[in-house]
């Protein structure tokens, strides 16, 4: 491979992420060129700690979307960008037990039938939201931003063109449904005269972007610690699946152990700096997949062009112009697939909801999670999906294992 060949297929390999990678901070309310800058920033540290040897892309993680919407109404950016340390710690602690007892443990601790419901939790925690968004809402339906026939056309066609290029599109076209989605939608958005861009006009073409210092706030560290179960066991999901890629076992060399602490270093470097945190992006590895790119430089380069972009003013700008059914319509269908990425992880495992021990977990679980069930004492208090993922921990460590399920080896 020549010297020029290495920087574009990098270039290319964010091009596959750029939609999701934006999404996320358009969602949230956080930066997006602070996004680029610590999705790259991020990657270029996950590849100091596993010693590049994994082609592997880390950026914006969208089981964070949810906490981190409330996390901002509730405590504001700063302390939300606390909470999220605090997440990604909990990335480090894992990785120090799994270095000194082995991955086994973490089967045990975070078995199907916590992680299942706890994902589907996060999925469809924010369905109201992404319904408002799509008629042309603010997020709680407090304020009518566009009209709502006009808001549904382009809702709808940003969701369908997402849904379409997602199933018949071929090669590395199928790894784009979400900028296809956008690109459609914002060209209706367009035709309609609903986009603005006196944003884009008045700012420069280069920009420090916006970053945030985080503040640490008991409450918002409480509400984030228990988030991270879910995008934990999406990335053992993600190594496994880049070593099938690959041929090579990462679990093995550099390590699970490795992994998942660069992943949390990526993780509290982002929310340090106000960006939202990073995971392993399963879209570059079905670009790796397809492309048979597996020299972990590629991502170097990846890395490079996404903190370069993030100084471009204009285009951050430009991101804040996409009106809000555009993103409402893809929201549609990110948060379902959230949730049913939980539900697939029950029917996968073959976790038997008519076991009353596995019943009560999932159902306390979900009815804690998406009705808002909130315990506090004194000042502090658990809520949503902090408090759903430690009732789900609890009740596993704590309600016996039917005789059956033992005798079989069924770790539900």
């Amino acid at each position: 491979m020549n010297r020029l060949a290495i920087p574009l297929q990098g270039a290319q390999m964010l091009f596959v992420a750029f939609g999701a990678l934006v999404l996320m901070p358009l969602l949230t309310g956080l930066d997006t060129n602070v996004a680029l800058f610590t999705a790259g920033f991020g990657t270029l540290l996950f590849q100091l700690v596993t010693k590049r040897q994994i082609p592997i892309f880390l950026a914006s993680s969208f089981a964070f979307i949810a906490p981190i919407l409330y996390g901002v109404q509730t405590w504001g950016i700063p302390s939300t960008m606390g909470g999220l340390m605090a997440a990604g710690c909990v990335y480090i602690i894992l990785a120090s037990l799994v270095k000194l007892r082995g991955d086994g443990f973490i089967k045990r601790l975070l078995p199907p039938v916590v992680v299942g419901p706890v994902i589907i939790v996060i999925g469809l925690g924010l369905a109201p939201v992404a319904v408002n968004m799509a008629l042309g809402k603010s997020g709680d339906g407090s304020l009518i931003l566009v009209d709502a026939n006009q808001a549904l056309i382009i809702s709808l066609a940003s969701l369908l063109t997402t849904i379409a290029v997602a199933i018949f599109a071929k090669g590395i076209a199928k790894l784009m449904p979400i900028l296809a989605g956008i690109i459609v939608g914002y060209g209706l958005s367009l035709s309609f005269g609903i986009v603005d861009f006196y944003p884009v006009v008045n700012a420069s073409w280069f920009a420090i972007p916006n970053f945030v210092a985080p503040e640490f706030n008991w409450h918002a560290i409480a509400f984030m610690i228990p988030v991270a179960i879910a995008p934990a066991v999406e990335h053992i999901g993600d190594i496994l699946a880049i070593s099938n890629v690959t041929g090579k076992d990462y679990m093995k060399k550099p390590g699970l152990h490795r992994t998942l602490c660069g992943d949390g270093v990526a993780t509290i470097a982002a929310s340090a700096l106000g960006g939202p945190p990073n995971t392993t992006y399963s879209e570059v590895t079905g670009a790796v997949t397809l492309t048979k790119s597996f020299d972990p430089r590629i991502m170097t380069w990846t890395a490079i062009t996404a903190i370069t972009l993030a100084f471009v003013g204009k285009l951050g700008a430009l991101m804040q112009t996409i009106p809000v059914p555009v993103m409402g319509g893809i929201m549609c269908l990110l948060f379902g697939s959230i949730a049913a990425v939980g539900l697939n992880s029950l029917i996968k495992n073959q976790v038997d909801l008519s076991e009353p021990r596995n019943l009560c977990i999932v159902g306390v679980t979900l009815v804690f999670g998406i009705g808002g069930m909130a315990f506090g004492i004194g000042s502090f208090s658990l809520t949503g999906i902090s408090l759903c993922g430690i009732v789900a921990i609890t009740m596993n460590l704590l309600l016996p294992l039917p005789k059956p399920a033992t005798e079989s080896g069924n770790p539900n």
